[in-house]
């Protein structure tokens, strides 16, 4: 389940994001404006990461990116880096590509192999926890069970994802959300 906290973020997620994709070979562009269509979550165990995934609207394009956030800097993660922010109930912020962030990797990998979904979300109200819809719904093709599937996989994390993409591997991460109503291919192992 993640706790959610009604904080200011500064800079937004949305204006981190749209720094950070404009830098990003893979994307191709400028990304001035990003608008954020959904979201979806995952747990870290140790719950000292968060770990948040957005489908972002530019240029009339769906960018899915999913992104880690920490208390402290990621040892040897610089290159993964996206950016700081300032939380204004958990302070500074680093927040980083998940591609590169061991927990993100190790939480996809067992979400896939054990046909795993999205966690809950709880919103911090005065009033206490408040579950809220989630806006994206993922699953992982797996049967429900990681025994026999040791080592760590190649991730894949498809950054432009559509329901018709044909991908090498039978290990998936699928998803939809409002206006993607067919499961599009988000990540796979290889």
């Amino acid at each position: 389940m993640a706790i959610i906290h009604q904080a200011t973020l500064t800079p937004s997620k949305a204006e981190t994001l749209a720094t950070w994709l404009s830098a990003q070979p893979w994307f191709g562009g400028t990304a001035e404006v990003t608008v954020p269509v959904a979201a979806y979550r995952f747990d870290d165990p140790a719950g000292e990461v968060g770990m948040e995934a957005f489908f972002v609207e530019v240029g009339g394009r769906t960018v899915h990116v999913p992104v880690t956030y920490r208390g402290a800097p990621l040892p040897g993660g610089d290159e993964w880096l996206v950016g700081t922010m300032e939380h204004s109930v958990l302070g500074t912020r680093w927040v980083y590509d998940a591609v590169g962030d061991p927990v993100y990797r190790a939480e996809l990998t067992r979400v896939v192999r054990e046909g795993g979904t999205h966690v809950r979300l709880m919103v911090e109200t005065p009033d206490g926890p408040v579950e809220r819809e989630p806006t994206a719904f993922v699953r992982g093709s797996g049967s429900g069970s990681a025994a026999g599937q040791e080592g760590e996989p190649e991730i894949v994390v498809v950054r432009f994802p559509s329901a018709d993409a044909v991908v090498p591997s039978e290990h998936t991460l699928t998803g939809t959300w409002t206006g993607q109503d067919e499961p599009a291919v988000l990540a796979y192992l290889v």
